[in-house]
């Protein structure tokens, strides 16, 4: 769907022509001429590049791959990278000084249970990489961290490899979901559920939440931390503050622009043209 609206907006825009790409087609060469005709030829010949897939992987390699041709790409491959992992997101948080929740990492069974004791329960385990809410739980005690512990052991694979962990916040039925273009705050939802998770792809209630100056400038240095672009910036309102979770370098808004009543896709397409024009 928000293909479809950003596709929307750019046939009403005069003189920019567009050229929709099935990234699972493109096969490029790192070394020598690329084949003419060829989906590559057809990214190869863009001014700018949108990337809208839902690999993390497969985004990262794409945007390194157009970057290395001199073309500028929505977002750029190195705020993919630490926008897509949630341990490099909250290092990269930490540095610059954006509040955040408490989080560890661990990389074997009895180093995260001995972090999750220092956190306190609730805890919540997630993996480095994921949206939407998959593979993500609370834990509420030992017994229960050691079995969903366990389960990431014997699941295996690499995404299983590091444990992170974060300290659970009671937040009040919402979190907040924040676009950010360019470093400015267009939008701001608030998620609302009766369960924990509150992404609107598990369900949650989308409305509209007032943009305070509070808000406007942890979004910007959230932001700044992990490279800028256009970005959606999820934040918890704790008893100490707003403290930013987590953010997204391919940012779903289909339940957002109605709400917000922000033209959402408009100011993403603004932000792609003017990478192309260099203005």
């Amino acid at each position: 769907m928000e293909e479809k609206m950003l596709l929307e907006v750019l046939s009403h825009r005069g003189g920019a022509e567009v050229v929709r790409i099935d990234d699972e087609l493109i096969q490029a060469p790192l070394v020598g001429p690329i084949a003419a005709g060829s989906p590559a030829a057809d990214l190869f010949g863009c001014d700018v590049v949108m990337l809208r897939g839902l690999s993390h992987y497969r985004q990262s390699a794409l945007a390194r791959l157009v970057e290395a041709w001199g073309l500028p790409v929505v977002n750029p491959a190195a705020v993919v990278d630490v926008c897509g992992d949630k341990f490099r997101t909250t290092l990269a948080l930490a540095a610059a000084g954006v509040p955040t929740p408490q989080a560890r990492v661990a990389f074997t069974v009895e180093g995260a249970l001995a972090a999750i004791e220092e956190l306190g329960y609730p805890c919540v385990i997630k993996p480095t990489i994921g949206s939407w809410g998959r593979l993500v739980a609370r834990v509420n005690d030992r017994d229960a961290a050691e079995a969903v512990l366990e389960h990431k052991v014997q699941l295996g694979g690499s995404m299983h490899k590091v444990i992170y962990l974060q300290a659970y916040i009671d937040k009040p039925g919402r979190d907040l979901r924040a676009f950010v273009v360019g470093g400015q705050t267009a939008a701001v939802i608030g998620r609302r559920s009766e369960h924990w998770i509150t992404n609107t792809a598990r369900g949650a209630r989308a409305e509209r939440v007032e943009i305070s100056v509070e808000l406007a400038a942890i979004c910007a240095q959230a932001s700044a931390a992990v490279g800028g672009g256009a970005l959606a910036v999820d934040l918890l309102e704790s008893g100490d503050g707003l403290l930013v979770n987590e953010l997204n370098s391919t940012m779903e808004f289909r339940n957002s622009v109605t709400p917000t009543g922000v033209d959402i896709p408009s100011l993403l397409v603004d932000h792609a043209l003017s990478l192309a024009t260099g203005n």
